[in-house]
């Protein structure tokens, strides 16, 4: 008996024969859909998972099969529907489910799968829950696993808790039972194929020409950099941009837990920190790839993030002929960065007096850029902040651009607000005159109406 012959057998072993031309309901197509996915996932499972296959050839074979079964098949149906659920089947048995098209949506920037059958995604920074699922949590489970198998990766009850990233370097984060108790949970936060630009940036009103130009030439002026911001501020975007000024003549490193960020230079080496194995064994850690960094001869550290030991490391870097480098955290403000990195350092485990850990911390930071996500969905910088050096026992920080809340919203809820300079000249100003760089003199003018 041939493939198609069998897998026919099957799949009408679960339905009735009954031939009335009755219109096919929303829940039939459901039961349908389910029943074709697992009848070719039982008898196709070696070769879905052999890598060798190639994608294109794999789904025109999947797809030459459903229209065998659906040909035969004895529930009625419209061409819309036959279509429909060979779509579907596909999507969910070589590509990423109900995700899929989510995945494909340019407007979209987060995909967060509560369980099997809530599916929320961001547009345009605003929530919303959508009317796609899962099939089951076995379905779930099995594109879950997919996407942290392609980075080597694992996730399983020993090991509940993942982070990972797709192809194109979106962000992924996974959890599954014990630990999630309502079904596994699937976040994905996607990066665009072409990453954003510093006039994407300007376009959507992040920050403007004059912040930019400025910007651009403190990365040149070899400052030491810290994007901050809470979650989904848009810190990592920034990042790409701030390195995207990174000259190309310069070898640069880049440290990740999974690896995001897009820089388009020629000389790039990108490590990624690597889990334990299933006995414990082998963790490679952020600290572990900075430290290494270090004697990989670079120009530029650029690090994804930092959130805990690893800021020792870095202040490090900065401090001994790596200046220039980038990274971000997470913080509340720009003074609250500095009461992380504080305790990020104690988490290095040496015990250092306070006063020498802040001493440290402000003879690295030049700039902290701080990012918001607005009630109207968008991403601005609200503060450039200079760190300026040690005042008895405090480190001392100096605004130059805010973000002026005072001049209100629109009726349909959007802020008129915008970057303006505070009108104070930053003391970093000479250093890079000193490397050649200019900056014109009223980019630092106060100006109390909206500049545009």
């Amino acid at each position: 008996m041939s493939l198609t012959d069998r897998l026919a057998q099957s799949a009408n072993s679960s339905v009735g024969s009954d031939t009335d031309v009755v219109p096919a309901r929303e829940n039939e197509l459901d039961e349908l859909k389910v029943k074709y996915h697992y009848t070719l996932v039982n008898e196709l499972g070696p070769e879905l998972d052999d890598t060798g296959t190639g994608r294109e050839a794999l789904k025109s074979r999947v797809e030459q099969i459903l229209r065998s079964l659906l040909a035969i098949e004895t529930m009625p149906l419209s061409s819309q529907d036959k279509e429909g659920i060979i779509r579907d089947v596909i999507d969910n048995i070589l590509g990423y489910g109900p995700i899929e098209q989510f995945l494909k949506d340019q407007d979209i920037t987060e995909v967060m799968v509560n369980n099997a059958d809530s599916i929320y995604i961001e547009r345009a920074g605003k929530i919303y829950k959508t009317d796609r699922k899962f099939l089951d949590e076995d379905h779930l489970l099995r594109i879950i696993d997919k996407i942290v198998s392609q980075v080597g990766r694992r996730i399983d009850e020993s090991s509940p808790m993942v982070d990972a990233r797709l192809p194109d370097g979106s962000r992924v984060n996974a959890v599954i039972h014990p630990l999630a108790i309502n079904g596994p949970m699937l976040t994905i936060r996607k990066f665009s194929k072409d990453p954003f630009t510093v006039d994407d940036l300007i376009r959507f009103e992040t920050m403007n020409s004059e912040v930019a130009n400025l910007l651009k030439a403190c990365v040149a002026g070899r400052l030491n950099i810290l994007v901050s911001g809470g979650t989904g501020t848009g810190k990592t975007t920034m990042l790409n941009v701030l390195s995207s000024f990174l000259p190309g003549d310069e070898r640069i490193v880049t440290i990740e837990d999974s690896a995001e960020l897009q820089l388009r230079q020629d000389h790039v080496l990108r490590l990624e920190s690597r889990p334990a194995n299933i006995e414990g064994k082998g963790e490679i850690t952020i600290r572990d790839l900075v430290r290494n960094a270090l004697r990989m001869r670079p120009d530029r550290i650029v690090i994804g993030e930092v959130r805990g030991g690893e800021a020792l490391d870095m202040l490090q870097a900065m401090n001994t002929g790596h200046d220039g480098s980038l990274s971000t955290v997470h913080a509340n403000s720009p003074r609250d960065v500095l009461s992380r990195v504080e305790t990020m350092v104690l988490m290095s485990g040496f015990d250092l007096p306070m006063r020498a850990i802040r001493e440290y911390i402000s003879s690295s930071l030049n700039l902290i850029v701080h990012l918001v996500r607005l009630r109207d969905g968008s991403r601005r910088i609200t503060q450039i902040t200079e760190v300026q050096g040690m005042e008895g026992d405090t480190i001392t920080l100096q605004d130059i651009f805010r973000f002026d809340f005072s001049m209100g919203i629109t009726e349909d809820g959007r802020f008129k607000g915008r970057l303006k300079s505070t009108g104070i000249r930053p003391t970093f100003t000479q250093r890079l005159m000193d490397f050649g760089i200019q900056i014109p003199l009223d980019t630092f003018k106060f100006d109390p109406m909206a500049r545009r």
